[in-house]
């Protein structure tokens, strides 16, 4: 079971940008693809960001252009940057395998976008 710990996270203007990690505590060279989900309040979960272990990405129409997802599978760690947020992007964000899930899911990090 891999543990998954998201951070960098905060509160930020519109149009501002944010870097979000996501730290394995082991590999995850050997998943087929790594995400970033959200949670908005009084919203179910989505899927955000992806990640495959070609590089390859795939995005949310809501994010694409201004989100970018990245891996470093030396360093165990996922991405997210995030650019021109809007304040509709204020959400818990989490990272997890793809497509298949822990079950157990991290604590993510709050992302807060006011003015």
């Amino acid at each position: 079971q891999v543990q998954l710990v998201e951070s960098g996270g905060g509160l930020v203007q519109p149009g501002g940008s944010l870097r979000l990690s996501c730290a394995a505590s082991g590999s995850i060279f050997s998943f087929l693809a790594m995400a970033w989900y959200r949670q908005g309040p009084g919203k179910q979960r989505e899927l955000v960001a992806t990640i495959f272990k070609d590089r390859t990405t795939s995005y949310a129409d809501s994010v694409k252009g201004r989100f970018t997802i990245s891996r470093d599978n030396t360093k165990n760690t996922v991405y997210l940057q995030m650019n021109s947020l809007k304040p509709e992007d204020t959400a818990v964000y989490y990272c997890n395998r793809h497509p298949n899930p822990f079950a157990s899911w991290g604590q993510g990090t709050q992302v807060t976008v006011s003015s």
